[in-house]
Formats: structure tokens, sequence, C-alpha cells
């Protein structure tokens, strides 16, 4: 983002973007147990930000890790409920639906796991050093959160080593035996990652 701050902290319409994550996964299920995961560094900040904002909704800050892979891992440890469906969501991604939410939880509650992903649509060409050549987009989908495991599931996958090649919750996972089932996601659920990211989701805010 080139800004002092983290993206996830980072304004938008008025407050940080990772409040307009977590209410949006309170509106959709005022039950859930939120666990913000947080770099040691951010909580103070956080917390001040909570209550300048009057923050409600209810949550729990966990200290992460050096990567992703370790993070996840230190939320992990605080829950409690080994028969629970966990779903794994990065807080900058404040435009996932209702609908994707449900359908995560549903399939992951009935086979174990589940990953949101959206089809490409645009041409794509596979690179191999100065070699290049068009591949076929429609074996190919645009990988989303939340992604959901039932809590057993986790537990197993996250006793392995961290590995580079762990990109994302679904990596881990696969890498210790197990298939990944694939639900609908929904287009606006993009991850902010740059200014013109945060253009955008000024305008969807706006909108809605």
């Amino acid at each position: 983002m080139g800004a002092p701050l983290p993206k996830q902290f980072l304004p938008l319409n008025g407050k940080p973007l990772l409040m307009h994550t977590l209410h949006r996964l309170y509106e959709f299920d005022p039950s859930l147990n939120l666990l913000l995961v947080l770099h040691p560094d951010y909580k103070s900040y956080w917390m001040n930000c909570v209550e300048e904002h009057t923050f409600s909704v209810p949550h729990s800050v966990v200290d992460g890790g050096e990567e992703r892979f370790h993070s996840v891992k230190c939320a992990l440890e605080t829950i409690e409920d080994t028969s629970a469906v966990v779903a794994i969501h990065d807080g900058v991604r404040p435009f996932v639906s209702k609908e994707t939410l449900q359908r995560c939880f549903d399939t992951a509650e009935n086979l174990g796991n589940s990953v949101p992903v959206v089809t490409v649509n645009d041409s794509i060409r596979e690179v191999n050093g100065t070699i290049n050549q068009a591949v076929d987009r429609s074996k190919f989908r645009i990988v989303q959160t939340p992604q959901c495991f039932r809590m057993k599931l986790l537990n197993e996958a996250f006793r392995q080593e961290f590995k580079a090649t762990f990109t994302d919750d679904a990596s881990v996972v696969e890498a210790a035996g197990n298939s990944i089932h694939l639900v609908e996601g929904n287009r606006e659920n993009i991850k902010i990652t740059n200014p013109e990211d945060l253009r955008w989701a000024e305008w969807m805010i706006s909108s809605m």
C-alpha cells in the first residue's frame, strides 16, 4: 500500500478496514466466536481504535506469529471446542457475502472443509523463464476466504513443520493428505492489497 500503517488499519468510510470485516462476520452470525489475530506490536493501537470508534462487535485478540501459518496455529491453540467448524478469513476482505459464508460453513460441516473460489474471466498464460504459453482458463480458479475446516482436521494439519509452499490454509490441510472441497465465492470478496482496491472499496461502501 505504501502507507505508514498495515493495510488492515487503513480508513475505509471513516473507520479501520478491519472493523468492516469483523462487522460483516458479526452480521452473518452474532454467535460466532471471533478471534482477531494481530501482530503484538499493534494490539495497543487496535484497542485505541476500538475505543475511538466505540466498536462494539464482540471479539478476542490473539498474538500472531512470524508467518500466516504460525498466526493461525496461535489462534487454534485458544479454541477448546474440538467439534467446531473454524473459518479462517483475511482481515482485508470486508465484502464476503452472507451467501458465500453460508456455503462455506455448510460444506465444511458436511464434508470437513470448504474453500470459496471464483472463475477466471481473463485469458491467462503460463510463464517458465523466457517461455510462455496460453493455458485453458476453465481449469483454474481464484481462491478466496473464509476457508472453513473441522477443528480436528486443522489440529492434525498444523502439526506439520512450516513450509514456504503453504500459501493459505487449504495448502496446509492438503499437504496433510486431505482433499479440498471448492464452493462458489462472490466476486466482490476481493482482498484489498493496493490503493486501487481501496478506492474500489470506498465506492462499494457508498453504493451499499
